[in-house]
């Protein structure tokens, strides 16, 4: 989530320095991996315990969920940026006259919203900075197909993952995402459904865990490093032989369809991260280190992602055009403190999330009753003993071996 963050901060200086400069993978194969992860979790039980129908209900429920956001969050930056535009503001009061909106190839949208409305509602319009919500939407719809395939044959289920990435980077099948050209969705869900079904698999448990080797560790740092030269610009622009092979093998890593180097990429990293926290993380639960409160803002952060990721991108323009306001796309304090403002924001905005998911209006506790006030014990005749005004009658008391008074 914070790495999305940063790289959709328009001109952040560090967006040159996230994971996708230095190999072919990025946050998007994280984020989608965990999302698989987390559908097994949240949905897959559901599947094998209530059955097929009730699986489908909570998946639709969740693609309905997910589907009003996306429309949601695209509908507030449009009407933000619109407003700020039509404004005027930015260009009285600091001289900008960035098009804010252009920027996000919205021009097209606000040009005819009559006729690009019915696209948005039906996702056959989807701009680029709104396309990741899109996706999990087509990839969620597959959870009950391929649930289907897996009570079949697990081998099936394998069988339909590989054969629509294949179809998808053959440009068999992908989803139009304008009226007005034959672009496509920037991510094919058919192509991304085969890192989403790896991460699914392996939380349901029909992929082993791997083993922890040590050659299998140097394979994969070797896999990362190699990368680097045909990922960097400072590198590949500077060696004329890299930037040449990086074309030409452009549909290796190509991000739309998922290039094959790019899911290699990505299990390599996910290999070594899975070493270095060693077995149930736990080098990152051990009291006492450093990175407890790091950990567990990161882990907050990665619970409440739908909320956090909705808040990200208004969070992103907004931050962005204060610091265009204060002049600072040049400076680097400017822009380091754009940046540590918005991760701090969308870390708050987990933690709120979280609190109201908590529901705390239902924990408050009952105040106690009363107690009842404490009368004095009645007056008795003399010679008998007192009687308390609550409870039984005090029995007489005795020594050992005496008997009582008129025995």
């Amino acid at each position: 989530m914070f790495i999305i963050f940063i790289s959709h901060l328009p001109q952040s200086w560090w967006a040159n320095w996230i994971p996708a400069r230095f190999g072919f993978s990025d946050a998007t194969e994280i984020f989608v991996f965990c999302s698989g992860m987390a559908s097994a979790i949240a949905f897959g039980k559901i599947f094998d315990q209530s059955g097929m129908l009730m699986g489908t209900a909570r998946i639709g429920h969740r693609m309905w969920q997910v589907y009003w956001a996306h429309i949601c969050q695209f509908l507030v930056i449009a009407a933000g940026l619109a407003a700020l535009m039509n404004s005027g503001y930015l260009e009285r009061c600091c001289g900008l006259k960035e098009d804010y909106v252009q920027a996000l190839n919205l021009r097209y949208f606000f040009n005819d919203p009559v006729g690009n409305l019915p696209g948005l509602l039906s996702l056959t319009y989807v701009p680029n900075y709104f396309d990741i919500l899109p996706m999990y939407v087509a990839l969620l719809a597959m959870v009950p197909v391929m649930m289907f395939i897996a009570a079949k044959s697990r081998i099936a289920f394998f069988a339909a993952m590989i054969g629509m990435w294949v179809a998808a980077t053959l440009h068999l099948v992908s989803f139009p995402a304008e009226p007005w050209s034959n672009r496509q969705w920037f991510f094919n869900p058919f192509a991304w459904q085969l890192v989403f079904f790896t991460g699914f698999a392996f939380m349901k448990g029909w992929i082993p865990a791997p083993p922890v080797d040590r050659r299998l560790v140097w394979l994969a740092v070797a896999l990362v490093l190699v990368s680097i030269p045909f990922t960097n610009f400072r590198i590949y622009e500077a060696v004329p032989g890299f930037q040449a092979l990086r074309e030409a093998s452009r549909p290796l890593w190509i991000k739309t369809d998922l290039g094959i180097l790019r899911y290699v990429h990505f299990l390599a990293l996910a290999y070594i991260a899975y070493v270095a926290v060693g077995p149930n993380g736990v080098r990152l639960h051990a009291e006492g280190r450093i990175t407890g409160p790091v950990v567990a803002v990161l882990r907050k952060v990665g619970q409440q992602s739908l909320p956090v990721f909705l808040a990200s991108l208004p969070i992103a323009q907004a931050t962005a055009i204060l610091r265009d306001m204060a002049g600072g796309r040049g400076d680097w304090l400017i822009q380091a403190i754009s940046n540590i403002a918005g991760l701090a924001a969308i870390a708050a905005v987990a933690y709120i999330a979280a609190w109201f998911k908590s529901q705390p209006w239902r924990k408050v506790p009952k105040p106690a009753p009363a107690p009842l006030p404490a009368k004095p014990p009645v007056a008795a005749p003399s010679g008998r003993t007192a009687v308390p005004a609550y409870g039984p009658p005090a029995r007489p008391s005795r020594t050992p071996g005496a008997l009582p008074q008129g025995a």
